[in-house]
């Protein structure tokens, strides 16, 4: 990749590893299915006048609205609320880290499940290794060296199958602008997400959080899901699949180093090593590291 790219991809993976920093602040005083809608709302005004300077509002056409509904569900509500949920009782470094499985269970979805890619050596050893981190991250919350509800793990690797979910239901969406896709798939969010937001509200309101949790919710919109989406399809353009999904790298690696620096979060050695162990096995998935380590073809 160019160095432009390098550039985009690292502050993309800065800003994804904010995010749960910005949730891990705001669902402290705001309940996390209304910070889900407001996340998913603010974004959607921000992508719908977007679309509205490039002329491209008319691609939100009526009858995208299911398949709208079910990627939004898929990759905003159900993850969104999972994670924020997790965010309620565990650091944002551990759920970033639970959340990069997200390339495994990809790999599971769309090669053993749905069969739509096949099953390469480098992509077994890679959700082996991907299975082998996760296991020993949470195997120190269930011998009690670390006091991080597994509950709340669950809920991270939850959000990641959603995800995986979702990309493989994405591929319809191929023929769409991506901005368009994501503004549609907002959109369906924001509508799920209003009645759940109203019905768990009771007891809150507006004015309990303090302006610093809604600086944090407003950068979650604006920043880390609006302009994050814009920066990644510009990616998706210019750089391709394959050197976008690298962004899976830096998140954790980025959340990690925010939450030790203004949070003074701090992982238990088991967990840190199963990070390493997750990060072998993506950087196995990915592949490209083993070609250019591999013999050269004469």
């Amino acid at each position: 990749m160019p160095f432009r790219h390098w550039i985009l991809l690292i502050v993309l993976g800065a800003i994804w590893g904010g995010a749960f920093l910005f949730a891990k602040v705001a669902v402290a005083e705001i309940p996390p299915f209304v910070l889900v809608f407001f996340r998913v709302s603010i974004a959607c005004t921000v992508l719908l006048t977007y679309l509205w300077a490039r002329g491209l509002l008319s691609g939100l056409e009526a009858k995208h609205a299911l398949p709208f509904l079910v990627m939004g569900l898929l990759n905003n509500a159900v993850p969104f609320s999972l994670l924020f949920l997790g965010q309620t009782v565990i650091g944002a470094g551990l759920a970033s880290i639970l959340n990069a499985t997200t390339p495994v269970f990809t790999v599971l979805v769309a090669s053993v499940v749905v069969k739509q890619e096949a099953l390469q050596a480098n992509r077994v050893a890679g959700v082996v290794l991907g299975v082998a981190g996760v296991a020993v991250m949470l195997s120190s919350s269930l011998s009690g060296l670390a006091t991080d509800p597994v509950w709340a793990q669950l809920c991270c690797l939850g959000a990641a199958l959603s995800y995986a979910l979702a990309a493989t239901f994405a591929r319809r969406f191929r023929s769409m602008p991506p901005q368009v896709a994501a503004t549609g798939q907002l959109l369906g969010s924001s509508a799920i997400m209003l009645p759940v937001a109203l019905l768990t509200a009771s007891g809150w309101t507006v004015s309990d959080p303090s302006l610093t949790t809604w600086l944090n919710v407003l950068a979650l919109g604006t920043v880390a899901t609006a302009l994050a989406y814009l920066i990644y399809f510009r990616l998706l353009a210019e750089a391709g699949a394959t050197n976008a999904s690298l962004v899976t790298l830096l998140v954790p690696a980025s959340a990690l180093f925010f939450g030790w620096l203004i949070l003074g979060e701090k992982l238990s050695a088991f967990q840190l090593g199963g990070f390493a162990v997750l990060l072998a096995g993506l950087v196995v998935l990915d592949g490209r590291l083993l070609q250019r380590l591999g013999p050269k073809p004469a």
